[in-house]
C-alpha cells in the first residue's frame, strides 16, 4: 500500500512539474537586465532586446521581459522565480550566457568576441597595432601609459603577464549601483583623456567606440588566446540560457539560432560587436 501511494504521489509530482514548466503560448518571456547596454536595458535598446523581438516574430507571440540586474541572483530571481500571476514562471529565456553556464541549460553558441584593448588613435599609442606590443612600448621603450583595468576578470592576467601592472589605473567591475555601466566608464575616460588605454569586454568596447565615434576614433585589438596556456584566454562564445529539464524548448531555441543566424550576426555587427568567428 505504502509503494501505491508513494507511487501516485509521484505521478502527481511529476504532472504538477510538467505543467510548470510549460512555455507560455502567448508571450515570449524574456530575463534580462534593465540598465546595461548594449546588451539589454527596459527601453529596448540593446542587441538582446533586438534578438528578442525576431525570435518573438518568428514564434508569432508577444513579448515580455522579466528585468532584475544581471549580476549575482539573477537567474534564481527570474528563469527559476516563479511567477507570481499563475502557474510556470516569471522568464524561460535568457538570450545571453557564457558557453556552458553552470546555473542554467545552454543552447549552443551564437557569437564568439573577445576583450580587446582600447586606447584613441591621434595620442601615443598610434604605434600599437597588436595587443601584445604594448609590453615592449611601456618596458622597453619607457613610455608612460594610464591603463584602466577591472578589479576582477581575465584581463587581469594578461596585464600580468606582460609586465603591466605598474601601468594599472584600477577600476570596478561591479559597481554598487546597477545603473552604472562599469564598461562606458572605460570608454568615456579614455575619450576625456583620464586614462591612455584600457582592456574592455568586445561587445561594451564595439558599440560605445560607434556610440562615440563623432567624439573620438578608438581603436580596438583584441587580445590573444595561448593555446599553451589553457589560463590565457580571453576569446569567448555565447549561448542562450532555458531552465534544465525543458527539452523541447531548447531544441525550439536552437533551431531559432540555426534558422536566424545571419539576422543574429547582423544585429550584432550593427552595434558594432566584433566578432571573432561569425557561427553560420
Amino acid at each position: 500500500m505504502k509503494k501505491i501511494l508513494l507511487l501516485v504521489l509521484l505521478i502527481q509530482f511529476s504532472l504538477i512539474n510538467a505543467t510548470r514548466a510549460d512555455i507560455d503560448e502567448e508571450f515570449l518571456k524574456v530575463c534580462a537586465d534593465p540598465y546595461m547596454l548594449p546588451f539589454s536595458n527596459k527601453d529596448g535598446e540593446g542587441y538582446e532586446n533586438k534578438i528578442a523581438e525576431l525570435f518573438a516574430e518568428k514564434l508569432g507571440k508577444g513579448l515580455k521581459y522579466e528585468f532584475f540586474p544581471q549580476r549575482m541572483g539573477f537567474i534564481r530571481n527570474t528563469l527559476k522565480a516563479e511567477s507570481e500571476e499563475g502557474l510556470g514562471y516569471k522568464c524561460d529565456l535568457v538570450i545571453s550566457v557564457p558557453e556552458n553556464f553552470e546555473l542554467a541549460s545552454t543552447t549552443k553558441p551564437y557569437f564568439t568576441s573577445a576583450y580587446v584593448l582600447v586606447y584613441k588613435k591621434g595620442n601615443k599609442l598610434d604605434s600599437i597595432t597588436d595587443a601584445s606590443q604594448l609590453d615592449k612600448f611601456v618596458n622597453e621603450q619607457g613610455n608612460k601609459v594610464k591603463l584602466g583595468l577591472a578589479d576582477r576578470g581575465p584581463a587581469q592576467l594578461w596585464v600580468f603577464h606582460n609586465n603591466l601592472i605598474g601601468a594599472i589605473v584600477p577600476y570596478q567591475a561591479q559597481p554598487g549601483d546597477p545603473k552604472v555601466d562599469p564598461g562606458k566608464r572605460f570608454i568615456d575616460d579614455i575619450v576625456s583623456g583620464d586614462i591612455d588605454a584600457a582592456i574592455v569586454w568586445g561587445p561594451t568596447a564595439g558599440y560605445y567606440a560607434k556610440e562615440l565615434s563623432g567624439q573620438a576614433d578608438l581603436m580596438l585589438l583584441p587580445l590573444q588566446d595561448d593555446p599553451s596556456k589553457p589560463e590565457m584566454r580571453f576569446t569567448y562564445s555565447f549561448s542562450m540560457a532555458v531552465r534544465y529539464g525543458e527539452g523541447d524548448w531548447k531544441d525550439k531555441v536552437n533551431s531559432l539560432i540555426d534558422e536566424n543566424q545571419a539576422e543574429i550576426n547582423k544585429i550584432l555587427t550593427d552595434y558594432g560587436v566584433p566578432l571573432i568567428q561569425n557561427i553560420k
